[in-house]
């Protein structure tokens, strides 16, 4: 299997690449959906209202904890969820930035 040279792009497009595909997992979107309609929810939450199993649902929430999409703070024996507002505003910016520069509707 070859290499993905991600050290050949600079940091805010490997940045950007990071968030736009933790963005493209439906499962992704519904936990952020549910995350932003909420303001903060339990693991346990989250998986009531998304088809998946408990573990699937952890996996994905460790990917966007570590894209710093969202934050958990330990509360006993569950993690509390909720936006990473900072970081949030950083993936908005940046993917707006790409959209928003596209502007010749006559390419080809």
């Amino acid at each position: 299997m070859g290499l993905t040279k991600t050290e050949e792009f600079t940091r805010q497009q490997n940045e950007l690449a990071g968030w736009t595909k933790a963005l493209g997992h439906p499962a992704r979107i519904a936990i952020l959906q549910f995350l932003i309609e909420k303001r903060s929810c339990f693991c346990g939450d989250i998986v009531d209202e998304v088809p998946l199993c408990q573990s699937t649902v952890s996996q994905h929430l460790q990917e966007l904890t570590k894209l710093a999409l969202i934050k958990g703070d330990i509360n006993g024996p569950s993690v509390c969820y909720c936006i990473d507002e900072k970081n949030w505003s950083r993936a908005k910016k940046a993917v707006s930035a790409l959209l928003d520069s596209y502007q010749d509707p006559n390419c080809c």
